[in-house]
């Protein structure tokens, strides 16, 4: 079955659950990070973070990285309805295996990108370069939106 895989194969279905993925890597991150130091409240989960950054026993710089972690987090799951649609869409409308799986592969990158800066950033530069990828991933699926909408509107 993957003997034969390559760029022209159908393969950007595969980049939904990757892409989740993305989503949730910094809150697991953000779970062994407070497990790891307070303990995890299971019973509470949302209001880890807020106790977390409050403890006088952590540092103000690792408490800045958990929220980043949860922003990150966040935003990923912000961003997983429009990359669904846009594979769903794009896979609908018959476009191109090649480019799907370079954009899937392209977004995959880009939101891997966007978490590293995001949770590690500590500078107000550093934070415009967050902003930059953010906006340069969001170009990934817009593209297979539009796409997918110019080639099924030609077919009618």
């Amino acid at each position: 079955m993957f003997s034969s895989v390559n760029l022209s194969s159908p393969l950007s279905l595969y980049s939904i659950p990757v892409v989740w993925f993305t989503a949730f890597y910094p809150n697991a991150w953000k779970f062994s990070t407070i497990n790891n130091t307070i303990g995890y409240d299971n019973v509470q989960p949302r209001s880890n973070t807020a106790k977390f950054s409050e403890n006088k026993n952590i540092s103000p710089r690792l408490a800045a990285k958990v929220q980043r972690m949860e922003g990150a987090h966040l935003n990923g799951n912000e961003a997983f309805p429009l990359w669904t649609a846009a594979i769903l869409a794009a896979n609908i409308a018959g476009l191109d295996n090649a480019l799907m799986n370079k954009v899937s592969l392209a977004y995959i990158g880009l939101r891997v990108l966007f978490n590293q800066v995001y949770i590690n950033q500590e500078t107000v530069g550093t934070s415009w370069f967050r902003t930059a990828v953010f906006f340069a991933s969001n170009l990934m699926p817009m593209t297979l939106l539009i796409r997918a909408a110019q080639k099924l509107a030609a077919e009618r």
